[in-house]
């Protein structure tokens, strides 16, 4: 991570500092976010795990190896050489999508990350910065890749690196899925497209093979998404967080 968003998340304990509008947070609303956090990593996410339509990749045909990831971007994950996949959108301010509204700045109630990968017959494609942050976006460019610090609104599920990191900051506790994301994106997702590419579906959840519809996959606490279009099938990609997300 660059040198001034490394000093921010250590001084917040994983927070983004933003220079256009100081925002101060309370211990309580803090603490109330880490003891959320931590739900969500534990039991919560455990009985959810159990429920989903999992199975073994080796029902699949051969898989090709996992390219290199790509070099570290700012948030401290890879992000791949690779075009993106569509270009970063987000609705207007006050516009609601899946029940979903927008703040003006980011909700942090409930804070958790997850990663999302994609392939097109076997190429990698970015995940764009700026996804859920309505324009005009504010981006920091950085040695390691645009950063997007802010924009005219949030909505709670967000990119601000072209990593695949998808950041749920939302008001209250909910279970979010990829398809709200993809919608916040305005972009399709089912199980014969993923944006503009169309073709049969694979969808891979920490590794497994996710045998419903990629609209249903939830976004839990630090899950590794995986979405092949068409063929060959590439194994599924690990990330490991840095700290702080």
């Amino acid at each position: 991570m660059f040198g001034w968003i490394a000093d921010a998340w250590r001084a917040h304990g994983g927070r983004k500092l933003f220079r256009a509008t100081a925002i101060f947070f309370s211990v309580t609303a803090v603490a109330s976010g880490v003891v959320l956090w931590q739900t969500a990593k534990g039991s919560g996410q455990a009985a959810s795990l159990s429920s989903l339509p999992l199975g073994p990749t080796s029902s699949l045909r051969s898989l090709s190896p996992a390219p290199d990831p790509g070099p570290l971007g700012p948030e401290g994950v890879p992000i791949p050489a690779a075009h993106p996949l569509a270009r970063a959108d987000a609705p207007a301010p006050g516009q609601g999508v899946d029940g979903i509204t927008a703040a003006a700045a980011e909700q942090l109630a409930f804070h958790i990350h997850a990663h999302l990968t994609v392939f097109v017959a076997g190429a990698p494609r970015q995940i764009p910065y700026g996804v859920g942050i309505a324009p005009p976006l504010e981006v920091e460019p950085t040695p390691q890749g645009p950063f997007a610090l802010g924009g005219a609104a949030f909505f709670s599920l967000h990119t601000h690196a072209a990593d695949g990191i998808i950041h749920i900051e939302s008001p209250i506790v909910r279970t979010y899925t990829l398809g709200d994301f993809f919608d916040i994106w305005h972009e399709p997702l089912g199980p014969e497209r993923v944006g503009p590419a169309t073709g049969h579906v694979t969808a891979f959840f920490d590794g497994r093979h996710y045998l419903g519809n990629p609209r249903d996959i939830p976004l839990l606490a630090h899950a590794q998404l995986q979405l092949d279009v068409g063929r060959p099938l590439v194994a599924p990609e690990s990330i490991a967080f840095p700290p702080g997300l």
